[in-house]
């Protein structure tokens, strides 16, 4: 297959296009870089050729990044040593990229080299950002919706081609932080001001073909190649550079907690590197990279933030027989704050809405919040008032449900109350065609009782959206006993127009989300009631990579909205129903009306702007700490197992039908510690029979909540794991 395609003009000008065919955008693969690197070698050896331009055959990209699937395959084919197998392949690609910035020159005069421009058409991540930054000269494309930047670290890895020892030296340590160290994309206009880029114009390959003819061996020279040259902003034995690296060191480990190695290794590829010269830093670069793809950490978090989500985006889980669903006329029933967030993200996918509720002040209130987020990407030039009423066209906001008519899906976000969704399902379904296909964005009400109510149980499905609904990535769709395959093809093709993560698992009290979700926040509160310290608690949390405490997470989502889920499941469940204990503190929160920030009192205090204060001292009166707190790991492993274990028998249950859902929305749905891939990567990295051993310990100590699925038994009596068991399917067997 053909990435890269060379052609020489009259005046002498190499333009390199890569051009992978079959994608919609480039990602490098081994073919491909043993193409540019062949066509380097013949564009530099060639006399007739005065300079090189290397572009995209891709409009409005250049290039995606590198393809990761690829890089598990090269950890995996170096056998016995992939250390070594890993080291030297990217000390290939430094050495190709090392080829191009030298581009023929004397090795002792550095002068004689070929002048390589790179062209933009539009987004330029990872090695796509990389690979020019070898290049003399960036020119890229006025193209306001491209980003360019160095995401790697999202991931679990680091710019591991050169990019992470290009940039430092480019900009200095500070400059490319952002970049590096928190993945930053910037427009191209902001990557020139910041340094990424050198050129944005209307016409970037006609300035670029300029530049290469009239370029001089002063243009190729790199700084750090230069003599005397000098990292800006100095380097770490400079007295500006200490205080620097100092200060570096301090923002990623307060921002990872430590749990985060590809941060660490970065910055310690940084800062050696710093010390040494470029070839030699670029060595060292290579062998932090290769230490951090051989991480489970970083392998985890690759095969669930960038492989398997993104099959998940691509259908993975789609009925394969069912033709092209996506929405055209959506119907929307509530304009709450879940509803009004549903109308916005539709309305960006340039799908028409009726936005219905009781009344039309309430029904304007919930068109008016696309109004309000567009003026605020108004005031930060993000899009233009012209978008706005084009985006405000496309919602009917209506008390009339005949307005319904010529819908294609519906989703219902009414209250949480069986009786009223059951009376719009029914009024609804009167006006609405036969082939429409009903969703539920219901939380926690099961799905199976709720499509009751529909004379078309095949075609009622739960749509459940993550609250802020414009910000969370995750959507998931829950099937019913009598679920089809059209309505769950619908509601795929829908999550899909509106660009978010989509999982879909089985019909289960607090499907699978909410199910893994309640346990760590209960166990948190449990922990208040034994007389743990809550900072403890909090603490724990956030040093093994939850982004929100339990007690900080029940605060954002209520305290009275748990106490409701606390009576309706208690309720459902009767004498078997665990979580008293648990009870005892939401319940006397609620009657304190602490009910969390909304009132600006919960588990924390709140200043009078709502700002969160620090933990409120009046728990200690109700709950006192014990005088001898529990072990920190202890704490730690209730709080994740409690979340795991649920994953596990969501697994076992079959609520879950793909191991990969399992994981993926648990990191997008509710932040379950990035660092380790999901709950079920992060019970393979830790070995199922140490997890079985810390269950039959948690289970004894603290309570039948942590006794051991019996999956999870089976996997370590065999010496499994679970995606060793599963790959990337699901059936227990």
């Amino acid at each position: 297959m053909t990435e890269f395609k060379m052609k020489t003009d009259a005046e002498g000008i190499a333009t390199i296009t890569w051009d992978v065919p079959g994608k919609s955008m480039n990602v490098m693969s081994f073919e491909g870089l043993a193409q540019i690197s062949d066509l380097m070698d013949e564009a530099i050896a060639d006399s007739a050729i005065k300079g090189i331009v290397l572009t995209s055959g891709k409009p409005g990209s250049f290039a995606g990044g590198m393809d990761l699937n690829l890089i598990a395959k090269m950890r995996d084919d170096a056998g016995d040593n992939p250390a070594k197998g890993l080291f030297e392949g990217t000390m290939q690609m430094h050495a190709l990229l090392r080829k191009i910035e030298r581009a023929g020159m004397d090795p002792k005069t550095l002068k004689g080299g070929k002048p390589i421009a790179t062209v933009l058409p539009g987004t330029a991540l990872g090695i796509g950002l990389e690979l020019p930054l070898a290049t003399h000269r960036i020119f890229a494309a006025t193209n306001p919706k491209a980003k360019i930047g160095l995401p790697e670290i999202m991931v679990g890895i680091f710019p591991g081609a050169g990019g992470t020892t290009r940039l430092v030296r480019k900009l200095g340590a500070m400059a490319a932080s952002p970049f590096l160290l928190e993945g930053k994309l910037v427009a191209p206009s902001a990557a020139k001001a910041a340094g990424l880029i050198d050129v944005v114009s209307d016409d970037p390959m006609a300035e670029a073909r300029a530049w290469v003819l009239s370029a001089k061996d002063a243009d190729l020279l790199k700084p750090w190649d230069a003599k005397g040259y000098k990292m800006p902003g100095g380097a770490p034995y400079h007295p500006a550079g200490f205080m620097t690296f100092v200060g570096a060191s301090a923002m990623v480990n307060g921002k990872t907690q430590g749990v985060y190695p590809a941060a660490k290794a970065l910055l310690s590829a940084v800062y050696e590197g710093a010390m040494v010269p470029f070839d030699t830093a670029l060595k060292i670069e290579a062998r932090w990279f290769t230490s951090v793809l051989l991480n489970p950490s970083s392998e985890a978090m690759i095969r669930s933030l960038f492989i398997n989500k993104e099959a998940l985006e691509k259908g993975a889980v789609r009925p394969a027989d069912v033709p092209d669903q996506r929405v055209k006329k959506l119907g929307i029933l509530g304009a709450g704050m879940m509803g009004a967030g549903i109308a916005l993200v539709s309305v960006q996918a340039g799908i028409e809405v009726v936005l219905i509720d009781q009344t039309q002040e309430a029904a304007e209130r919930g068109k008016a919040y696309t109004a309000q987020f567009a003026d605020k990407g108004i005031a930060r030039k993000k899009t233009t008032p012209e978008k706005k009423e084009k985006l405000l066209n496309l919602i009917t906001a209506t008390t009339d449900l005949n307005a319904l008519e010529g819908c294609d899906l519906i989703i219902e976000a009414v209250f949480e109350d069986p009786k009223i969704k059951a009376e719009m399902t029914q009024k609804v379904e009167a006006v609405i065609s036969d082939t429409c296909i009903f969703a539920s964005n219901t939380s926690t009400l099961p799905i199976t009782e709720l499509a009751k109510a529909s004379g078309r149980p095949e075609q009622f499905i739960g749509i459940h959206f993550f609250s802020p609904v414009e910000k969370m990535l995750l959507v998931e769709i829950i099937k019913g006993a009598s679920t089809g395959d059209r309505a769950v093809a619908k509601a795929l093709d829908y999550v899909r127009q509106i660009r978010k993560t989509p999982i879909v698992v089985n019909d289960a009290r607090f499907f699978y989300a909410n199910r893994c979700i309640i346990p760590y926040i209960n166990e948190g509160i449990r922990m208040v009631s034994e007389g743990v310290a809550p900072a403890l608690i909090e603490n724990a949390a956030r040093l093994v990579g939850m982004p929100l405490g339990p007690l900080q997470l029940v605060d954002e989502t209520s305290i009275d909205l748990g106490a409701k889920i606390a009576r309706a499941t208690k309720a459902a469940m009767g004498d078997v129903y665990p979580d008293g204990a648990v009870d005892d503190v939401i319940f006397w929160m609620e009657a304190e009306e602490r009910l969390g920030r909304k009132s600006s009192a919960g588990f924390y205090t709140y200043n009078e702007k709502g700002k969160r204060q620090g933990l409120w001292a009046g728990l200690a009166e109700k709950y006192p700490t014990m005088e001898t707190q529990p072990d920190l790991v202890d704490v730690q492993h209730r709080l994740l197992f409690a979340q795991s274990l649920e994953a596990v028998r969501a697994l076992e249950e079959g609520v879950l039908m793909d191991i990969r859902e399992g994981d993926v929305g648990a990191i997008l749905g509710w932040g379950f510690a990035p660092w380790s891939g999901g709950p079920l990567s992060w019970l393979d990295m830790i070995g199922a029979p140490y997890a079985a051993e810390r269950c039959d310990h948690l289970s004894t100590t603290y309570g039948d909540r942590f006794a051991c699925p019996a999956l999870l038994r089976d996997i370590a009596a065999k010496g499994q794991s679970f995606y060793g068991r599963f790959g990337n399917t699901s059936a227990v067997a």
